[in-house]
Order: C-alpha cells, then structure tokens, then sequence
C-alpha cells in the first residue's frame, strides 16, 4: 500500500496543502480550494500539481492558509481572487508570489518558507506531526507515514506487560489536566479483574479558548484509532469509546470516516493483523456540557445517564464504564502513543524536563499576535511561547497575564515570565497546565473582570449536583457583580475567600474543587485591583464599573 501510494504521489511536481482546520474552514477555506483545482484545470496542470487537504498548520488567525510543496512556502490570508495569480506566478513560471506569503509583524517583513517562520522554528511536533503534512482523510497517506506501524509492533512483538512498562519508562503524563502518568494508569487497568474492559478517548474538551484535541482529531484521525488500539491491548480491552462533544461536528466526521476506512482495510475489528486481538471503537457524542470531561461524569453520559460526577472510589479502573474496568485518556495522551511506541522510551523522555517529559499543545488566545496551535517542548518558558512563537503582545501593550488550564488553572503574570512550562513549575505558581489552553491578557485587562468571566462559566456549566458548586458560584458570582457595579463592601474579599475555601474543600468533584480558582488566582496577584474596585469604585485598568 505504501509503496503503490509513493509512486502514485511522486509523479507530481508540487504538492499543495490547503489547510482544513477549524479557523480556515469558517475562514472559507474551501473555496480557496475550488478555485485553485479550477486555475490548474485552466492551466492544464492538474498531472503536475497534487492538492490535499490537511488539518490544522497552527496559525489560525492567518487563514485560509496553504503550502506549496516541496519547497514549504507559506501563503497566507487567501482569498479565491488570489490564486489564479500564484498558480501563474509559482506554479507555471517558478517563481514565488512574495506578497501572499507569510507576513512577520514582529521583523515587519515578508518570510515565505515554513522553516524560517520564528513561529515554527522552536516547535517540536509530536502530537501534531502529521496536522497540516498528510491528507487527513486518506489512510494510504498515514500508513505510508509510519501510520498503524506502532501498533503492529506491539501485537508482534510485545506483551501487554511490556508495552505499559514502556509508556511507563517514557515518563508521559496524562495531557488532560491532572497530569496523571499515563503507563501507571494502564497498569491499574491490564491488572485489574475482569472478562470485559473498556478503553474510552476523552475528546469532550470545554475549556473556553482551548482547541487541542479537536485539532488533532481533525488533522489526523487515525492516530487517535492507533494510540486507542495499543491502549486496548495494553489493558486487555476490546471495544473503545471516543466521546466527543456535538459542537466538534468536523473532528466527529473525520474520526467517523477514519473509522470506516480503518475497518475496510482490516485494521479494526476481529484478528487485527491475523493476530488474536479484537478492537473497536464507537463514537458518542456528548451534549456540551463542560461536566463531562470529568471522568464518572463522562462515563455516566456514555450510559446513556445525566453527566453528572460521582465521588472516588472505586475509580474507573476498577468499576468504570458499565461497571467494567476502564481505563480513559485524552486526545493528545494518546496521539503520543504511536510515535512512543516506534521510537521508544529513552527517545520520548529526551524531551522536556525532569518530571515532565515530551512536549506540550498549547492553544495560544487572547491579545497575542500570532493566535493559533503550537506544540513545545515541556520546559520552554512562558517568554518563548508568548513572544518567539506568539510574536508577543499586539499594539506594543504591556503583557499582564496569562491564563493557563482554563476555568480550573490560573494566571501567570509578568515577573514569571521565565518560569519553565511544565507540570510543577505551574503548580508553585498556582496554575495548572491542564489541557493546554493559553490566553494572554494585556495591560488593560481588568484582572477582577477576568474572574468574572470565568466565574460565570463555571456558574453556567454547573451540572448542580452538589450544593458547594452550585450555590457556591453563583454566590461568588453575585459579590463580583457587586463589586464591579461599584457597589462593593469593606468585606467582599474575604466573604470570596471564605466561600472559595469551602467550594475547594466539599464540591464532590475535581470541577468543583477547582471552580474557585479564578477568583483565588486573581486575588493571589492582583488584590490591589480588587481593592480599587471597592474603595475607588473603577479600577486603574479601567473595570467596567457602571
């Protein structure tokens, strides 16, 4: 197959690379498409230049983007009036289009090859190495890229034992939030009684301004169908669950299609490679409640039940899904399964920092240049992830802080700019790396309004089952309210405190324990804003006091 697919591929002159991400699809992405496949048509280039589409490349506020291979040169806001006018220029006389490739904001110049975007250049893709390369719909590509090789390995080489041992010694910890170690979780599933077990990709990722996974799922399904295979036979289970929430339409329809394809080639199903293992996966689909990403609530919506969490233990590797053992990680855990598996232990924990191995999917928002998806490695500074790759703060502003990990994380501010990126070095800073989201907040962010944001997503995800999370927040809520309609009290800072300490302490799950953490953040380094707010009634950074 991977060899009928190369000398299919290597009669064409160029390749070029639509981008098909989320950002370029509403960016209407598709009729950039149309219109170069009708300008080679015209120029009757159609057996010289291949056109594919791919998942994200990562900048996703430059959309619709597109890379003419192989020279990597980066076209960048494109519009179908555009491309009659690249084809002639590239494609039939050779000769690239400077003024439609990339613009650097920073150098104030224009840099037409990938390799020498500073945005790209100190990015390590792992996770990501197949979003924006390979055609995503297309099974061929990713088999003639390694694709599906992991998991023979495992079923022809390996033992159950050996592959948990081997995640386990690569050090990787789990890319949902906890930062659970992943090898060590699958051990308590190969270990765990039971006939029937289950394996379940957590793909209900909610947190405002983080869009990882569904990424990875749209740019390369079928890693995610690999990475779940060699879980299932690492544990011994023989049916998979991807969950995935109803607003990712695009990422449940490639993951949908992988599918098919995967089982028509005899990749999923009974004796995958005429060996004795069985798997496959269902897709479910969830509602969109942020609840779900936690674990008993996820498993309960699987059911067919209210997502709604129950408290721990059993955990779900001893009484999960069905009340079978199960054993759940998230997307980008286990698109890190293939490439681990292929390249080994040693070469996965090259990577990163003593306790925090591997690279790291950040989703960088907010007031930062260059919004979109970049992959680092574990231990970059918050400094090179804000301004080499996110080519820092628009309009020269100061940066204020970052919010890392959600509702559930914290800010980072100024004098920490250098602290590396990695699970503990967040933690002594309040924060948590969670999934991955990243939004960047500049001089005239009123810090006591940023906690109300979140806090008003917290109030609204509630699935309201305990009394802390529900009536808590919205109590919290209404003292912000209070407070930023000039109407604050010489007490409102420690009537939060009080109530965020309770919440912490008697929410029943990990989304209520952590629901206060906007607030404590914010507190922890700008107080002063919230003492403004009261005393003074604005706020030095102009809070929308009424």
């Amino acid at each position: 197959m991977t060899k009928k697919y190369q000398e299919t591929n290597s009669k064409y002159k160029y390749r070029v690379l639509v981008c098909a991400g989320g950002g370029c699809v509403s960016a209407d992405c598709h009729e950039v498409k149309d219109a170069l496949l009708q300008s080679l048509k015209e120029n009757d280039l159609e057996d010289q230049v291949l056109v594919s589409e791919t998942g994200c490349i990562g900048t996703c506020n430059l959309g619709p983007v597109m890379v003419v291979m192989p020279e990597e040169v980066f076209y960048t806001r494109l519009k179908p009036k555009d491309i009659p006018e690249i084809v002639k220029s590239h494609l039939v006389e050779g000769n690239i289009l400077v003024n439609k490739t990339y613009f650097d904001m920073g150098a104030l110049k224009r840099v037409p090859y990938l390799n020498e975007i500073s945005f790209f250049k100190k990015q390590v893709k792992i996770a990501l190495r197949n979003c924006g390369l390979i055609d995503y719909s297309s099974i061929d590509e990713y088999i003639a890229n390694d694709g599906y090789k992991a998991v023979l390995k495992v079923l022809q080489e390996m033992t159950q034992e050996e592959v948990t041992q081997e995640i386990t010694k690569s050090g990787l910890r789990g890319r949902g939030g906890a930062g659970f170690p992943a090898g060590i979780k699958w051990e308590a599933g190969r270990k765990a009684p039971g006939d029937q077990k289950y394996l379940i990709c957590n793909a209900d990722e909610g947190d405002p301004g983080a869009f990882m996974d569904r990424s990875i799922i749209e740019g390369d399904p079928h890693t995610i169908i690999e990475g779940m295979m060699i879980g299932g036979y690492a544990i011994g289970a023989n049916k998979g669950f991807c969950y995935i929430r109803a607003e990712y339409p695009i990422a449940v329809e490639r993951l949908e299609y992988a599918l098919k394809q995967a089982r028509e080639a005899g990749i999923l199903g009974k004796n995958v490679f005429g060996t004795d293992f069985a798997f496959d996966i269902e897709i479910r689909i969830g509602a969109g409640a942020f609840v779900c990403g936690e674990e008993t609530a996820l498993m309960a919506s699987v059911e067919g039940k209210r997502g709604e969490p129950k408290q721990k233990p059993p955990f779900p590797f001893q009484k999960g899904l069905f009340q079978k053992p199960t054993i759940i990680n998230n997307v980008e855990t286990l698109a890190n399964i293939p490439p681990i598996i292929l390249n080994g232990s040693e070469w996965f924990n090259g990577f990163g920092t003593e306790k925090s191995k591997g690279t790291k999917v950040f989703a960088l928002a907010g007031d930062i240049v260059n919004t979109g998806l970049v992959e680092v490695p574990m231990g970059m500074t918050l400094r090179e992830i804000v301004y080499d790759l996110g080519g820092g703060v628009p309009k020269k502003k100061a940066f204020k802080a970052a919010q890392m990990g959600g509702p559930s994380g914290g800010c980072i501010v100024s004098d920490d700019l250098d602290t590396p990126v990695d699970f503990d070095s967040l933690a002594q800073l309040g924060a948590i790396m969670g999934s991955g989201g990243l939004i960047v907040m500049n001089e005239n962010n009123c810090m006591v309004d940023v906690a109300k944001f979140f806090m008003e997503f917290v109030q609204d995800e509630s699935c309201g089952k305990c009394v802390p999370c529900r009536a808590g927040t919205k109590a919290i809520l209404e003292v912000l309210d209070r407070i930023l309609e000039g109407n604050g009290q010489e007490n409102d800072i420690e009537l939060m405190e009080k109530l965020c300490e309770n919440i912490k302490k008697t929410a029943i799950c990990g989304l209520g324990q952590t629901a206060p953490n906007p607030v404590l953040s914010t507190l922890r380094y700008f107080r002063d804003e919230y003492e403004e707010h009261i005393q003074n009634k604005p706020c030095r950074a102009g809070g929308n006091t009424k």
